[in-house]
């Protein structure tokens, strides 16, 4: 018989990782499955890329081929040494399959050959018939990165979303298609995680569910507020006597309008910590508010004079330090 190189069949390399044969694996079965493939050769085809992911998803029977077929390159003659297949106990390859996926297919002389049995559940071979499509495959999670509003974290919200996302046409080609889609944002959700929408993702084949699509949060920038993990900062400008003389203040914050008092002779960047006023959950965030000095525009003469009349008053040196 003849060897079967699976690598070069999925088109990957032989340190392939698992998600990288998996991912070669899905696209080459949309490809050429008979139900979307135009291609003469797409049934044949489509059987020898799920006889190959068959072999190499599982880490023992792709270890087992390794060991084999390490010095076989592609169409060879081949020959199974003694004991490949009589199992580990006796000192050949032992080959279990953890099944499921391809009930129905049919996997072909070489792989028969190269091991003494097709294990399937329960260690028995699943028999099938050639030509018979049985196969049902669930379709690809779709990940995609949103952003939101601050205060959505803050209150929850329903938006409308519009993503290009990836879908594979009558031919088999992959398009990207816009589509519109209503998601719940929840309360207290923080930048990072994913929102998972069932059944929103990539379709399925031969009647298999559809994929997931996972929504990873960002927060848009906002002009007065900053996000960290859960804490917030906002900054909030003073005139010079309320940051001089204290105050009691109005501040509004992704929470609502909060009343604040300002200690006299609060300096530029002093923080003001409220307490579980930042995202919202179990363990809330903080809200720190920054305090910033705003001076007033000094246009005309008698507000000059006003300045002058400050400086006058004061031993004040900023740069002294």
């Amino acid at each position: 018989m003849k060897f079967k190189d699976y690598y070069e069949t999925l088109g990957v390399k032989r340190d392939a990782t698992p998600d990288e044969i998996k991912n070669a694996y899905r696209r080459l079965a949309r490809k050429y499955h008979p139900d979307v493939s135009k291609q003469d050769d797409a049934e044949e085809r489509f059987k020898e890329v799920g006889e190959a992911y068959k072999v190499l998803k599982d880490p023992e029977s792709r270890s087992a081929y390794d060991r084999l077929g390490a010095n076989w390159q592609n169409g060879q003659d081949f020959q199974p040494p003694p004991g490949a297949g009589a199992g580990a106990g006796a000192g050949g390859f032992e080959f279990r399959s953890n099944g499921g996926g391809f009930e129905g297919m049919d996997f072909g002389d070489f792989f028969e050959q190269m091991f003494s049995h097709q294990a399937g559940h329960g260690g028995q071979r699943t028999h099938g018939t050639r030509g018979a499509h049985t196969m049902r495959m669930a379709g690809e999670d779709h990940h995609a990165k949103v952003q939101i509003e601050l205060e959505d974290a803050y209150h929850g919200a329903e938006r409308s979303i519009s993503l290009r996302l990836p879908e594979v046409d009558g031919q088999g080609h992959v398009v990207h298609r816009t589509r519109t889609l209503s998601v719940n944002i929840p309360k207290g959700i923080r930048a990072g995680q994913n929102l998972r929408l069932a059944g929103q993702g990539g379709p399925g084949i031969g009647g298999g569910p559809a994929g997931d699509l996972y929504l990873e949060i960002a927060f848009r920038p906002h002009p007065h507020y900053r996000v960290d993990g859960t804490d917030v900062y906002m900054d909030l400008p003073l005139a010079p006597w309320e940051a001089a003389l204290g105050a009691t203040v109005t501040a509004n914050t992704p929470a609502g309008a909060v009343e604040l008092t300002i200690p006299p002779n609060s300096a530029a960047g002093r923080k003001l910590r409220l307490k579980g006023k930042g995202i919202p959950g179990k363990e809330a965030g903080n809200l720190y508010v920054v305090l910033a000095i705003a001076l007033p525009h000094a246009g005309t003469d008698s507000e000059k004079e006003a300045y002058r009349t400050f400086q006058n008053a004061f031993d004040f040196h900023p740069r002294a330090k």
